[in-house]
């Protein structure tokens, strides 16, 4: 159970606003979710709140996410929620393996694993997420090349760099051999 946890659940300042409002605010959920997750490995991916006040929160962690976290964090949650006032429903999940990367923090733990990447201009290429930063990303991709004089082709490693604005999304490779 994560340390922050607290059963007793007194009402927390940031949801006054939430409940005078009698609406359900991302921003509240986000604040709750980074309040709860401060000094965790756990980090937060998004907040999503459709409407019907459904509120979809994500989580992930370098070596993943187990069901208890998620159990834990929809129970501090809940504990600073009152359904009297506005009523919910709440997901609390992790970073779907097949989801496209929402945050850099999800670019960093994939360096040196096989990625997919499509590309705004509508190029889709796998390869080794070899770096990422604030800026952007270095996709390392093998090609076949034919080097001049030879008769065959040979396969060499290319970086190309991407900005984020060239990226429509990035997401973890997952091939069956």
């Amino acid at each position: 159970m994560h340390p922050n946890y607290k059963e007793e659940g007194a009402v927390s300042p940031l949801l006054s606003f939430c409940k005078i409002n009698k609406m359900i605010d991302k921003n509240i959920v986000w604040q709750l979710v980074d309040e709860y997750l401060k000094g965790s490995d756990i980090f937060l991916v998004a907040v999503d709140v459709k409407p019907g006040n459904i509120i979809a929160v994500e989580i992930d962690h370098d070596n993943g996410i187990s069901i208890d976290d998620c159990v834990a964090l929809t129970k501090y949650i809940e504990s600073k929620q009152d359904r009297d006032v506005e009523d919910y429903e709440l997901e609390v999940g992790s970073a779907g393996i097949s989801q496209p990367f929402k945050i850099l923090r999800q670019y960093i733990k994939n360096i040196g694993n096989e990625v997919e990447v499509l590309t705004k201009a509508g190029k889709k290429l796998t390869g080794i997420l070899k770096n990422a930063d604030e800026n952007g990303i270095i996709l390392t991709i093998e090609k076949q090349v034919k080097p001049e004089g030879s008769k065959r082709k040979v396969t060499i490693e290319e970086d190309l760099p991407f900005r984020y604005e060239e990226i429509k999304y990035t997401k973890y490779s997952i091939r069956f051999k």
